[in-house]
This record gives structure tokens, C-alpha cells and sequence, in this order.
């Protein structure tokens, strides 16, 4: 690592994004002020938004920037940010979301559930924790989350059940995202970040990360599934098909489509901007087959991962230097550990640009960084997406930080345990 001296913008921008983590974890606080000072609760609420968070901070940097190094500066500096990921997740999002896209996946799941002779309230619930999140190697893991989280929603979140129960299965979704990410080279963040430097290709993936991740989210799910189950085992039957017109096939394969051509031009957003422009109008043409389109959800996940795109792109000097010359099993754990205040995506990234590292380096930190992706909200790009599905569903409408990370942490034990020991 140069020893070259360390920047005012940079110690700025390091303040910047320590005091955004700590806004993070203190959305709660800034709920509660809302009732406590109706005055200016339009004020507070929007500070409570976790999805916010990020992008008012990255506002506050650029503002320091502006002051620091002049607007010329300040501009070139947000002019080479690459924004494709903030835009990606936001489209992804709607189309995942869309009602024919989830009708195949609740059909899917629902038939995989009559196969199996026990309630179906267990079976599907064990099947959005498992099979869902795996499938976000093939369909990414935003909109697996999506897709997931929506399902959660819709048959649990709004039943009578515990608080514990809705962390817990937060803590379980998370995690099992982040890993199941990784039996494919493009379908996961962070492994997207290193797949082509490290000429990782989706064989390796699957020998390397995939099986071992695969039997962690089966593992996560079941005994989330075991535990709860008296609580599930009070819900009525889930394998009614949901209320509606039925959505012709034509118009599920076209959705499938747009679905499949975003993701194979991920890393090209004039083309997946496009096909989601034409598929807006798609959906507005046959709108008697379409839920309302979460457009304000995926804006606000958009704008929160805009945000720490702007505020990442200022922590290489911290983040490589934590990173350099540790031994691989402290790397892993040390990798789990700074996901949870980082973004994993742009962890591994940094770790891409570090010259000549082993393949014990590249494992330890890429497996240290999906593990720990389900701690917090932050960790990973998709859990945002899951964030502002689900949190209507808890106290004050927000997800306490806390509860997050302590939920999510039995998960990421066995996901630790899978890819150490196997």
C-alpha cells in the first residue's frame, strides 16, 4: 500500500461516513421525535427513513467537497461515481415486484408446497427462505429479495404474529440473500466486483462458494422454520391462488422477459434503462394485470445506495490499508466485520485493486464479505430493497438496527461455519 499522506477530503469524507453509519443506527431515535415534536414530525420522519439516510449525508459531503476543493472539483469527483448499481436495483425492483412476476413465483412455490405433506403455511415460508434466495444467482439478488420480501409481506408480516418472529425472519432473509448470491459469477454484488479481475467464472463459483452457501440457506431456513412453528402453525392455509383476474401466460412471459433482458445487461444501463422505459409502458397498457409498481420504494433504495456509492468512493485509504497483510482467517472475520459498516459490494471491490494477493486473500475476504452481509442494513445492496417492503410491518414502521444485527447473527454463524470448515 502507498504511504502517500492522507488528504483533508478524505479525513472529511471518513467523519462524513462514520457519523452516516451512526444515523443508521439511530433511525429509531428520530421515529420517536416525531411524536415527541409534532411540529416538525415531516422532519423527523423523513431523518427516520432509513433509506434516506445515506443520501442526505452524501449531500453533506458534497457540500464539504464544494467548500474543500472548489466546484469544479467537487463536480468531477461525482461525475466519476458510477451509479449503474443504484440504477440497476431500482429496476430490478419494480419488474420483481410486478404481479405477474409474482404470481409465477407464488404459483411455483405454492405447487412445490402440495408436494410436501405437511401445512403449507410451514412449507412456504421455509421455501421463501430458501428457495427464493438461492434463486438470486440467476435472477440477482435484488430481485430475489424483492420477491421474497413481498411474499413474507403479504402472507405473514400481516398476521398477528410475534415481533421475534418478524426479526427473526429479517435476520434468516438477510443472510441467506447475501450467500445465496454466490453459486453464479454475476448474480451477487460483491463477487460481481472481483469475478472478472480474479477470472472467477460461475463453475468456480459453484465448486468454491455455491454448494457450501446452498446448504447454509438450507440450514438457516429450516431451523428458522423449526423454531417458529407454533406461531406459523396458526395461519390459515397459503396455498389459495391470490384474488384477482388471472394474468394471461403472454403476458407473465413478457414480464419474464423484460425480467431476463435487465439482467443480462446489468452492467449496461442505457439498454436496461430502455427495456424498463418500454416496460413501463407494457404495464401501463395492460394495467388490469398489474399491482400498483413500487416506483417510490425503488426510488428511496436507489437514492440510499447512491448515497453510499458518493461516501465509498472516499474510504479506499482506511479500507485497504485494514485489509493488507492480515492472515486469511483473520481476514475473513475481519471482512464480516467491516461488511456491517460498509457496503460488501464495495469491500470486495477495494480488495480487487490490491495487487498479486493469494487465493487464500481472495477467498477469505469475498466469503468474509457475503457472511456478514445480512448484519445490517447497510451490508449489503439488496437489503434496503427489503427494508422498505417490510418495515410498515414493525413498531414506529422501522427496523431497529439492533434487532437486525442480533437476528441475523445465528444465521451468519452457520454461513461462517460453512465456509470455514467445509
Amino acid at each position: 500500500m502507498s504511504s502517500e499522506a492522507i488528504s483533508t477530503p478524505e479525513i472529511v469524507a471518513a467523519i462524513v461516513f462514520a457519523l452516516a453509519v451512526l444515523h443508521t443506527f439511530s433511525t429509531k431515535w428520530f421515529a420517536r421525535l416525531a411524536h415527541v415534536q409534532p411540529g416538525h414530525a415531516g422532519l423527523w420522519h423523513l431523518l427516520s427513513e432509513v433509506e434516506v439516510v445515506f443520501g442526505f449525508w452524501a449531500f453533506v459531503l458534497v457540500i464539504a467537497l464544494v467548500v474543500l476543493t472548489g466546484k469544479t472539483d467537487a463536480v468531477d469527483y461525482m461525475e466519476n461515481r458510477n451509479f449503474t448499481e443504484p440504477m440497476f436495483v431500482f429496476v430490478i425492483m419494480v419488474i420483481a415486484a410486478s404481479r405477474p412476476i409474482l404470481d409465477i413465483c407464488g404459483g411455483t412455490v405454492r405447487m412445490l408446497a402440495r408436494l410436501l405433506p405437511l401445512q403449507s403455511s410451514l412449507v412456504v415460508y421455509f421455501l421463501c427462505l430458501s428457495l427464493i434466495p438461492i434463486l438470486g444467482s440467476f435472477i440477482t439478488e435484488p430481485a430475489a429479495m424483492t420477491v421474497a420480501a413481498l411474499m413474507l409481506r403479504d402472507r405473514y408480516f400481516g398476521s398477528a404474529l410475534s415481533a421475534r418472529f418478524k426479526y427473526a425472519t429479517l435476520g434468516v432473509l438477510f443472510v441467506n440473500v447475501s450467500i445465496g448470491g454466490t453459486l453464479t459469477s454475476f448474480g451477487a454484488p460483491p463477487v460481481l466486483m472481483v469475478a472478472a479481475t480474479w477470472q472467477w467464472d460461475t463453475a468456480f463459483m459453484f465448486s468454491t462458494f455455491g454448494w457450501k452457501a446452498a446448504l447454509a440457506v438450507m440450514v438457516n431456513a429450516l431451523a428458522g422454520t423449526f423454531f417458529f412453528r407454533k406461531e406459523l402453525l396458526t395461519l390459515p392455509d397459503a396455498r389459495e391462488s391470490d384474488a384477482g383476474s388471472a394474468v394471461p401466460v403472454s403476458v407473465a412471459s413478457i414480464h419474464l422477459v423484460f425480467l431476463v433482458g435487465v439482467v443480462l445487461f446489468a452492467h449496461h444501463p442505457a439498454v436496461f434503462m430502455g427495456l424498463f422505459l418500454f416496460f413501463l409502458g407494457y404495464a401501463e397498457a395492460y394495467e388490469r394485470y398489474q399491482n400498483r409498481l413500487i416506483l417510490r420504494e425503488g426510488l428511496l433504495v436507489a437514492f440510499f445506495l447512491a448515497g453510499l456509492v458518493v461516501l465509498g468512493g472516499l474510504q479506499q485509504w482506511w479500507l485497504q490499508r485494514t485489509l493488507l497483510g492480515v492472515e486469511p482467517t483473520v481476514l475473513f472475520f475481519l471482512a464480516t466485520g467491516l461488511t456491517a459498516i460498509t457496503d460488501n459490494a464495495a469491500l470486495t471491490y477495494l480488495a480487487s485493486l490490491v495487487q498479486g494477493v493469494s487465493p487464500a486473500f481472495q477467498y477469505a475476504i469475498v466469503a468474509g464479505a457475503v457472511t456478514g452481509g445480512g448484519l445490517t442494513i447497510i451490508a449489503n445492496a439488496p437489503n434496503p430493497a427489503g427494508v422498505a417492503i417490510l418495515k410498515s410491518s414493525f413498531d414506529d414502521e422501522s427496523v431497529s438496527p439492533l434487532g437486525l444485527f442480533l437476528a441475523a447473527l445465528p444465521p451468519t454463524v452457520v454461513a461462517m461455519l460453512a465456509f470455514l470448515l467445509l
